[in-house]
């Protein structure tokens, strides 16, 4: 999966798929965690009456939802097809991409590497000083894959990474090298990775997540179980998208990942049966395998 469909850098630099400056999950995140939810796998594509329905749970706007999904149904997320007087949006294999993908890393993997088995994967890559884009788009990639920045070109990841599917379409590619390799003395890996990785950041967005959903009154919209369902989740997928999974013997003490990963799942099976019982009440939804209708581009 290709991060630079989720995170499409905007005017102010910022992704969609980052968070607001105060912390508020933006509506492109917000409505690939709905997708995530309600429409991979179902094989239907629902009203975009009901979408707005969602999204206006969580506090975003007729006009924001609208906007962002003609900006997706642009960028090949999502299609659009006219039955009646109703607009229907479904999945496209891009956007079944980027579900699937935050579906494993929420349900799979984990949020600690508990099982590493001292495996390194090391990409280098020297670019021409011309090749700001192409810079910035591997960069982004790398980071996305849980690649730390050794030093100068050399990136580092705790695992084995698929670098192919991290390359397609680049390229910057051909100007790449990747290898597998195991650390030898005299190499401190505890300083290795002090140094490759943000350790004191990516530990401040779980506990920020603890602060918000670890107590009596967690954030949410009233007794509404698809809205509060609908922030964890997504706010959840923003934290662990940013963590590179290191090896649990390699973090410090004390390490918040799996604690909050505990809240997180408690919270949300909590949640499971009320949100899909509203939702099943409010999404007007289609077959996915009927014959299409028109396109609808605007």
């Amino acid at each position: 999966m290709r991060d630079d469909d989720l995170f499409e850098e905007g005017p102010a630099g910022g992704g969609e798929g980052e968070p607001a400056p105060d912390g508020t999950p933006r509506p492109q995140t917000l409505l690939l965690t709905f997708f995530g939810g309600h429409v991979l796998g179902r094989d239907v594509r629902v009203a975009t009456s009901s979408v707005l329905d969602v999204l206006r749970r969580v506090g975003v706007s007729e006009h924001a939802t609208r906007s962002t999904l003609s900006r997706m149904a642009r960028r090949g997320l999502l299609h659009r097809t006219r039955r009646g007087r109703n607009v229907y949006v479904g999945l496209t294999p891009r956007s079944r991409e980027i579900l699937r993908d935050g579906e494993h890393r929420i349900w799979r993997i984990g949020a600690v590497n508990a099982h590493w088995d001292g495996t390194w994967t090391l990409l280098g890559f020297s670019l021409p000083e011309s090749w700001q884009r192409q810079r910035h788009v591997l960069r982004s990639r790398l980071l996305w894959a849980g690649f730390g920045a050794l030093q100068g070109g050399l990136w580092i990841a705790p695992s084995a990474v698929d670098v192919r599917a991290l390359l397609d379409g680049l390229e910057a590619a051909e100007h790449v090298k990747v290898f597998r390799a195991r650390a030898l003395p005299p190499t401190n890996v505890a300083e290795l990775v002090r140094d490759a990785w943000d350790l004191t950041a990516v530990a401040a967005r779980y506990d920020r997540f603890l602060a918000r959903w670890d107590g009596s009154s967690p954030p949410g919209v009233g007794d509404d179980s698809l809205a509060r369902q609908l922030l964890l989740e997504t706010e959840w997928l923003q934290v662990i998208r940013q963590d590179p999974r290191l090896p649990r013997e390699h973090l410090p003490a004390g390490w918040p990942a799996e604690r909050a990963q505990g809240v997180f799942r408690a919270l949300h099976a909590d949640l499971d049966p009320a949100a899909r019982a509203i939702a099943a009440e409010v999404l007007d939804t289609i077959p996915e395998e009927e014959p299409r209708a028109a396109a609808v581009t605007h």
